[in-house]
Formats: C-alpha cells, sequence, structure tokens
C-alpha cells in the first residue's frame, strides 16, 4: 500500500469535496443533528457513490462520514458505544471500496482514505465549532476524543483527517493523542482572518504541530477562499506540506442551517496555495466533483509528470 506521508514529498494531492453536499445531490436528506454520519448506518451504499463520484473527478484522497460520528451524538439517537464502534471502523471501510471501484473502472493513481475527526462543536450541532471557547479544559476534550480517534485508527486508514479546528486549546489536546496513536494525521484549522476561529493567531496554532513528527500535514479547511489564500504561507512556516481546502465561500447560517450568498471558490487560487506551500489542496463544504475536477486539472498542469520508465535494453527509442 502508498505510504501517504511518502506520496506527500513527490506530487501535489487532491483532496475530495464537501461529502455531505454531495450526498444531498444525491438526494438524502442530512439536516438532523448526525447529518452525513446519520448514513453510516441508514444507506452506506449512498456514502460510496459520493466517494466515488469525487475519485472519478480526479481526487486521490477521500476523507471519509466520521466527521460528525461520536459517541454522544450517536447516543442521543440511542445508538450504543459498541454500534458506535462499528460504524467509525465503516466510516473507513466504506471508503476503501469507494477506492477499490475507481480502480476497477480504470484509476490508476494511488488512491488514500482519511478518516475525518471533527472537532467538539461539531457533535453539539449548534455551530459551536465555528466559535470554539466550549468552556472545556485541555485534559476534558482530550477524554472527549481519544476514544473515537483509537477506533478510527484502528481501522487502518492512511491518515486520519483532523479538520475544521476552531480553536487552538482543541488542537493541543488532538495533537497529544496523535503522537499516541502511530497513525499518521494531519491537523486543519477553521480561520477567520488570520486567527482561528476562536480568535487565537494562526502563526501560534500552527506552531502546535512544529516538531511533532506523526502530523504530517498543517493547514486550514471549511473557511472562505480569501481566509484560505493567508493561511497557506502562516502554516508553510511550520516546514510541514500545508493542507488547504476551503468551502465554497457562501456563508454558513447556524440558525436556519442554510448557505447564503455568492460563491467565490475557484480553481485559479490553486497556483498561487501551491506556490506558498501546499501539497494537499481539496474543497470543503458546496464544493463539489465538478469543482475538484477542474482543481485535479490545474495541479495536473502545475505538477511534473511522472518520470517515463526506463527502456529495456536493446529497444530502439520510440518503439514498442
Amino acid at each position: 500500500m502508498p505510504d501517504f506521508a511518502a506520496a506527500l514529498t513527490s506530487r501535489t494531492l487532491v483532496l475530495d469535496g464537501g461529502l455531505s453536499n454531495q450526498l444531498a445531490s444525491q438526494g438524502h436528506d442530512l439536516s438532523d443533528a448526525l447529518w452525513s454520519a446519520r448514513l453510516l448506518r441508514d444507506d452506506p451504499a449512498a456514502i460510496v457513490r459520493a466517494h466515488l463520484a469525487y475519485f472519478m473527478a480526479g481526487a486521490s484522497v477521500a476523507i471519509t462520514a466520521s466527521y460528525q460520528a461520536t459517541r454522544e451524538g450517536f447516543e442521543r439517537f440511542g445508538i450504543g458505544e459498541r454500534e458506535t464502534a462499528v460504524l467509525l471502523a465503516r466510516s473507513v471501510a466504506l471508503a476503501r471500496e469507494a477506492a477499490e471501484r475507481a480502480a476497477a473502472l480504470g484509476v490508476t493513481r494511488p488512491l488514500f482514505v482519511a478518516a475525518s475527526v471533527g472537532p467538539y462543536g461539531a457533535m453539539l450541532a449548534d455551530g459551536s465549532e465555528y466559535r470554539g471557547r466550549y468552556g472545556l479544559s485541555v485534559a476534558a476534550l482530550a477524554g472527549f476524543h481519544r476514544w473515537r480517534m483509537e477506533v478510527l485508527a484502528a481501522a487502518e486508514p492512511d491518515v486520519l483527517a483532523i479538520e475544521t479546528i476552531p480553536d487552538a486549546d482543541e488542537a493541543q489536546a488532538l495533537v497529544a493523542i496523535v503522537a499516541d496513536l502511530g497513525t499518521p494525521a494531519w491537523l486543519t484549522y477553521s480561520a477567520a482572518g488570520t486567527a482561528t476561529r476562536a480568535g487565537q493567531p494562526l502563526t501560534e496554532a500552527f506552531a502546535l504541530v512544529e516538531g511533532v513528527g506523526s502530523i504530517v500535514g498543517t493547514g486550514v479547511n471549511c473557511c472562505v477562499p480569501r481566509d484560505a489564500d493567508r493561511a497557506v504561507a502562516l502554516a508553510a512556516a511550520t516546514g510541514k506540506p500545508v493542507v488547504v481546502y476551503p468551502n465554497s465561500g457562501e456563508d454558513w447560517d447556524a440558525e436556519t442551517r442554510s448557505w447564503r450568498g455568492a460563491a467565490t471558490f475557484t480553481p485559479e487560487r490553486v497556483a498561487g496555495w501551491r506556490a506558498a506551500g501546499a501539497r494537499l489542496v481539496g474543497g470543503c463544504c458546496r464544493v463539489g466533483p465538478d469543482q475538484i475536477r477542474l482543481i485535479a486539472d490545474a495541479v495536473g498542469d502545475l505538477d511534473p509528470p511522472p518520470p517515463a520508465p526506463p527502456e529495456e535494453p536493446g529497444t530502439p527509442p520510440g518503439k514498442d
């Protein structure tokens, strides 16, 4: 199996887009508090189809449907710890299945599975993942995250996607857990300007991952594209590959659970991100397969082609 961290050193990898908007486009109602995680139990085949759509559009990395999957969140819907563990492991297996289907359909590039670890606020389902400052200690946040991360790591994803983190305190708890797991991870913040959503300077927030070998990338996601533009150079100062996957640029209204405004996400931004150090690029909410296809095309134009295989001795140039 290809090594994810090693792949970052050779080429820019394209991430997928928003899983929830692809599931919605397939006709699923995701309006309850479990969001896309509900389909891990109710319609796992739909999740495979969504991942496959992104692989076929040019993504090399699928982020699993575990962002909102937690013991506490599932418990409110009558799902116990044992079944929650099964559903978390299933999220990784479904992405693997999609990768196998993509390969059967002719995709030859290496395909990777990133197990999503969303913030504490995602479980609350009240928009607090865009605010942070939950009133919990670092130790309490570590207690919330550890079991889920251990279950996901045991399912053997290629990498953990610790994403949409609004608060450096929560990041501190998560980084400590990753160091114990033996599974590589990236950590991305949800940013506003040049600060986390909780208001800490991104320079300080990114510094938490410096020297942590198990964190193989850092950056931002689920922010507006202009804030991603500013954050990439700040993340690159860590010396780690930069991860960037903003949302469409529309505004999320947590009270009405709807999007407002116009999209500002364009694939033309990829060249600037890559020049500043980005090695994982994609999209988050409201970015679908069509946009990921354009990103994949842009990345293909920027990256040098892979070296040609050596010719067999005695074979004339240009001959089969």
